[in-house]
């Protein structure tokens, strides 16, 4: 199984970068544009269509407010690892900033590479996306 850490600090507050992640429906709108191209929520599944055409179907296992994290699983689609769980979360950082982090368990071993470079280009477009959202507020 791969382990798949990521972080990064995001010039935005803490209660709005969760309500991007929190709208879990957005994605391809509110969070990752262009990265991901659409997404619809069928029932506790979320169907999240990326850029390079892949398609896959995500269980939302868990929205806790509390803690600004979210947890999903995917459970078909043309990606089908025998195991994909992923979370993110969002919390507090200096000077009204966020640390994002994004942890996603895989196997096996070998979709860890790919899927560490879909995470990569997730989290890039994610700051980029949120950072430009807090730009005019600055």
């Amino acid at each position: 199984m791969s382990s798949i850490h990521r972080e990064v600090l995001i010039d935005e507050s803490p209660e709005n970068v969760w309500a991007a992640i929190r709208d879990f429906g957005e994605v391809h709108n509110r969070l990752a544009p262009g990265f991901v191209t659409d997404t619809h929520v069928e029932g506790d599944v979320r169907i999240v269509t990326f850029a390079s055409g892949i398609v896959v179907h995500e269980l939302i296992v868990d929205v806790d407010d509390e803690s600004r994290r979210i947890a999903y699983a995917v459970v078909g689609g043309a990606l089908e690892p025998r195991h994909h769980h992923a979370s993110m979360q969002v919390l507090n950082d200096t000077e009204g900033r966020s640390r994002f982090v994004w942890i996603t368990d895989v196997a096996p071993d070998g979709l860890g590479e790919p899927i560490a470079e879909m995470v990569d280009q997730g989290i890039r477009v994610i700051k980029r996306t949120l950072d430009r959202e807090a730009a005019p507020n600055r």
